[in-house]
């Protein structure tokens, strides 16, 4: 990820946090204040990607490729967690057994044989 994109990507995530529309140029000020020279082509780019996209369901969707166990858990905590989307969610407690260390005692040697 280059310093463009990722402080393209916090200006982004900071105009949303306060409620500001997000446009280039507002990202670029951002940026600017901050300090950070980048490419011009960033704030646009991000402005444009996230004029017709949910910033709420980017966040939401991070990581989550690899099973729906996560988005499900994650989901009631983002809609403010009232009691019927706790209850859709079931509670899966799985116990992990943890491995036994295996010992030099039981194969016979020691490192100092």
């Amino acid at each position: 990820m280059s310093i463009g994109e990722l402080a393209s990507s916090y200006a982004a995530l900071i105009l949303y946090d306060d409620g500001i529309p997000i446009t280039a140029e507002k990202i670029a000020t951002l940026v600017k204040a901050a300090k950070i020279n980048v490419e011009s082509f960033w704030a646009s780019l991000f402005a444009k990607l996230l004029e017709k996209r949910n910033i709420e369901d980017l966040m939401l969707s991070v990581g989550s490729g690899g099973g729906g166990a996560a988005v499900a858990v994650a989901a009631p905590v983002a809609g403010g967690g009232g009691a019927a989307a706790q209850e859709a969610a079931p509670a899966v407690e799985e116990k992990k057994e943890e491995p036994k260390e295996e010992s030099d005692d039981d194969m016979g040697f020691s490192l100092f044989d």
